[in-house]
């Protein structure tokens, strides 16, 4: 490959970079000419990450706007004692807790790492708060991000809990997801899903696997695997 080619195929890449860039919700409306006029302001910082490489690790700062732009990522969230762990599937285009940016914690509060290879673009609280917040539109898709988690989160909180064993158990899995839809992985002994539940460990042990016996989960040792959760949830 000549070195023509070598630029004209970087041009490319970084165009297409910057046109999913702008289809991202945090950019979504903002005009062309402002976008311009946001890249000779801001600093971009692209970083491309191999398989198995953390993007993010649970309780580091938050200090950066932090988007996948091609590739898939694991999230990972524990609870502060491991009582259990959830592992999901993360495709981008996504957005990393934006809601970690500001408040009393602004640390990330899951780990992600790299699946496949995967293309980050990130860009400075500094620069967000002194250059991106001066553009209405990014003002407002920002506030209806975090309005929409703070609404969805707030909703969890008072949905009616579920009497039989069965839909308590698909009502655990199902609220702890990031997002509705894909394969989750959850780390949880049986005994421990037991005392959640108030129950006992072999009602636990009963009830999952009647959902293996319909397709809807795989048992492994100390493991739940979710192939789909919204045929789960159906």
């Amino acid at each position: 490959m000549t070195k023509f080619e070598r630029n004209n195929l970087e041009t490319t890449s970084m165009n297409t970079m910057f046109s999913t860039i702008l289809q991202l919700p945090l950019f979504q409306g903002i005009s062309r000419e402002d976008f311009s006029e946001i890249l000779d302001k801001v600093k971009l910082h692209f970083v491309k990450y191999k398989p198995g490489e953390f993007i993010a690790r649970s309780g580091e700062p938050c200090n950066q706007l932090c988007f996948v732009l091609q590739g898939t990522c694991t999230l990972v969230a524990s609870t502060e004692s491991n009582f259990y762990t959830v592992c999901e599937q993360i495709e981008a285009p996504y957005l990393l807790e934006p809601q970690s940016l500001f408040g009393m914690n602004v640390c990330y509060a899951s780990s992600y790492r790299a699946l496949t290879e995967v293309h980050t673009v990130s860009i400075g609280k500094n620069t967000v708060v002194n250059d991106l917040l001066k553009y209405e539109i990014f003002r407002l898709n920002y506030l209806n991000i975090l309005s929409s988690r703070a609404q969805n989160y707030y909703a969890r909180l008072w949905e009616h809990p579920e009497k039989s064993l069965r839909d308590r158990l698909i009502h655990f899995f199902v609220q702890r997801c990031e997002k509705p839809q894909g394969e989750k992985l959850f780390k949880a002994k049986m005994e421990d899903l037991a005392l959640y539940m108030s129950t006992t460990r072999l009602n636990v042990s009963r009830t999952l696997n009647e959902l293996q016996s319909e397709g809807l989960i795989e048992l492994r040792r100390s493991e739940v695997l979710i192939p789909d959760i919204e045929k789960l949830r159906a």
